[in-house]
């Protein structure tokens, strides 16, 4: 999962708001493209990588 995230937010450059909606369809979450859920779930996938979440790549 956290390399599915970093993979939208890195790799194809998706804003936060983005993410969110790229999870939403893809896991049924009910936040939608809540941007906050976003930044929420970036922050959770670059602690779990061992990376820095408002560092590049991430932001």
């Amino acid at each position: 999962m956290a390399a599915r995230i970093r993979a939208w937010r890195v790799d194809e450059d998706l804003s936060w708001r983005s993410v969110a909606r790229a999870a939403t369809g893809l896991w049924g979450s009910g936040w939608g493209s809540n941007q906050i859920y976003g930044r929420a779930l970036c922050v959770a996938a670059a602690k779990k990588l061992g990376e820095d979440p408002d560092r590049e790549p991430w932001n």
